[in-house]
């Protein structure tokens, strides 16, 4: 249930900072990227390859780490000034599908560990059910995340907020998988 919480918190974050239709189908697309790769990783795992060492995975949580700080870093140097924001609101860059992809990636990478001996249990047909079953869930959390993101007080309050909250958030999530993958002895 948290995993889900934040997974739709950070869709409703990232089009926060959508505010055409291009921009909201780069997201969805990143979002997609993203989970592929993790479902790829799993796949071939899966199917004995191993893509990835265990050992690998935790430092995943670089990722959403740095991009947090970097976020984090850009909102502080432009502290008041609201040209930035309303640029991205009304026609900035936005997130770009790669940042949104590694985000994804970062995110779900620990869920690689778990999709691997249940892809392998599951042969391919069932493979097949569960990575459908995935994508449909990307989408929920796409949808939910613009519903979230549509709502006037939610809005209002990423719109002020939100660059602040994707900071945290993601620093919060690399802080947390780097933590609970061991990478730091605890």
């Amino acid at each position: 249930m948290v995993v889900t919480s934040v997974r739709i918190l950070i869709s409703a974050l990232f089009f926060g900072h959508t505010a055409t239709r291009v921009k909201a189908i780069r997201l969805v697309i990143g979002r997609y990227l993203g989970f592929a790769a993790i479902v790829a990783a799993a796949v071939v795992g899966a199917l004995g390859v191993g893509l990835l060492p265990e050992s690998a995975i935790p430092y995943l949580g670089l990722l959403p780490l740095l991009l947090g700080a970097r976020a984090g870093w850009k909102a502080w140097r432009e502290h008041g000034d609201s040209t930035e924001e309303d640029q991205l609101r009304d026609g900035g860059e936005g997130p770009g599908i790669v940042q949104v992809a590694a985000v994804t990636l970062a995110n779900g990478g620990d869920n690689i560990g778990v999709y691997v001996p249940v892809f392998a249990v599951a042969g391919v047909t069932g493979m097949a059910v569960y990575v459908v079953v995935f994508l449909l869930g990307v989408a929920l959390w796409c949808v939910a995340g613009r519903y979230f993101d549509t709502r006037p007080l939610i809005a209002k309050a990423l719109s002020k907020w939100g660059h602040v909250l994707m900071s945290i958030v993601l620093i919060g999530i690399g802080a947390l998988i780097l933590t609970e993958g061991g990478v730091f002895g605890l």
